[in-house]
């Protein structure tokens, strides 16, 4: 596992360069899968208006005039956030935080704040200062959809991190009343069907204000988000985040991470040897000391989720069964003589189940993409996405491990849940769009 890009580069080059660690693999994985969305919709929607399915809107704007008060005020402001955090990462982060939990926490430096600040309202300034008029004066600009993607894409990333911390809240809701604070500025628990329920009503609150063709906009961006679905997933693998799934008992592993076949009674002898880790949550050290590594708890041993399967012949044994060795969570037990940050490993191998939804969505992608040309109905290939997303969740949720409700009668998680309203929806909207797109024909 790399955590980050120190343990990258140490691993693939031999090099150690300390200020790596800021870079958190997940964090990262998730920017590259926003900028490979916003390439894919931007030509989605570039193609849509060659072939006159969008149109440009004509909006007047002012040039000329000087930077404004709030302008500034706001460039200030993110110029501070930046400069609090990124330069405190370096000069004064405090002792015993990684650097995701200090992203997250209220530490920074204000001397880095304040310099980010009248950089940012300086450039700012000097932008607008260069092309000043003696006299402002309004211009029509002809804006294009796919000129609005990074708009979109910002969007869809702020209100995509609160609708994801939203969810996460109301389903782990006894630790969120227990501290609220703790749980909305923790660098973990990102529901992404939060994320993107609520990303996609201000999307479409944004669209609706700048007059773009809803139903081509959302058809463009179902191809954008199973691909970059499927990147934040490979991330959770990079990173071992914790999205992994149950226990796979047709395997076993050691302290180091290495996985071999189970032997009859093998799973039971080792979910008996870390008794604690399944029951408690916690561990004990070489020194005796206690250590709360994980929320994952279970009232028996026999309550611990496992399924028994085999890898077959022409696939490794670390496709079905993986145990996350230095895994970002830091969850597990101490591997032996690690002495880094990031030192643990669990005590027994899981299903790799973000390594499996990578695949598929990338197929998905492939195939959706493919498809795009020959779905010429509007509102189709939406319904298409909701559909296979949601199928692909469901059918994954089997394998994992996440709190369960009492829905109708059933013991289902939250993802699951979703997950078939998203099937449903998208079999409604595949059905009414080709039924009105029948009628018209008729007509």
């Amino acid at each position: 596992m790399y955590p980050n890009l120190f343990y990258a580069f140490r691993d693939w080059f031999g090099v150690e360069i300390p200020a790596l660690s800021f870079l958190n693999s997940f964090g990262l994985m998730v920017a590259v899968a926003f900028i490979v969305a916003a390439w894919v919709l931007n030509m989605e929607l570039k193609r849509k208006e060659k072939a006159g399915l969008l149109h440009p809107r004509e909006e007047w704007i002012e040039v000329g005039k000087p930077a404004g008060a709030g302008e500034l005020f706001v460039n200030a402001a993110i110029g501070f956030l930046f400069g609090y955090k990124l330069i405190g990462l370096f000069f004064s982060m405090p002792e015993g935080l990684n650097s995701q939990e200090y992203i997250f926490s209220s530490h920074g430096s204000i001397w880095g704040g304040v310099i980010g600040a009248a950089v940012l309202c300086g450039l700012k300034w000097w932008d607008k200062h260069k092309a000043k008029l003696p006299s402002p004066e309004k211009r029509s600009v002809r804006i294009w959809p796919h000129d609005r993607v990074g708009d979109i894409v910002i969007l869809s990333l702020v209100f995509g991190i609160l609708g994801a911390k939203l969810f996460d809240a109301i389903e782990h809701w006894d630790d969120f009343i227990a501290d609220p604070i703790a749980t909305i500025f923790s660098a973990s628990g990102l529901a992404f069907y939060g994320g993107l329920i609520t990303a996609t009503l201000f999307i479409f609150l944004y669209a609706h204000r700048k007059k773009i063709g809803l139903s081509h906009l959302v058809d463009a961006a179902a191809p954008a988000l199973m691909i970059a679905y499927g990147i934040g997933r490979l991330g959770c693998q990079i990173s071992g985040d914790g999205d992994w799934g149950i226990l796979n008992s047709a395997y076993i592993s050691d302290e180091q991470g290495n996985i071999s076949k189970a032997a009859p009674g093998d799973f039971e002898k080792g979910l008996n040897k870390y008794a604690t880790y399944y029951l408690q949550g916690k561990i004990i050290d070489v020194e005796g000391n206690e250590h709360y590594v994980t929320d994952r708890v279970y009232h028996s041993l026999q309550a611990v989720p496992h399924k028994s399967l085999a890898a077959p012949g022409f696939l490794p044994d670390k496709f079905f069964a993986y145990a996350y060795p230095v895994n970002v969570n830091n969850d597990g037990i101490d591997i032996p003589g690690n002495l880094d940050e990031y030192h643990r490993v669990l005590p027994l191998p899981v299903f790799p189940t973000p390594l499996y939804e990578f695949i598929v969505c990338t197929f998905l992608f492939g195939l959706m993409w493919l498809l795009r040309y020959k779905i010429k109905i509007p509102l189709m290939m939406f319904g298409l996405y909701l559909v296979l997303n949601g199928a692909e969740r469901f059918l994954i949720e089997r394998i994992r491990v996440n709190k369960l409700y009492d829905f109708l009668g059933f013991k289902s998680t939250q993802a699951e849940i979703i997950a078939v309203g998203l099937i449903m929806v998208g079999l409604i909207l595949v059905f009414f769009s080709y039924l009105k797109s029948r009628k018209k024909q008729l007509v």
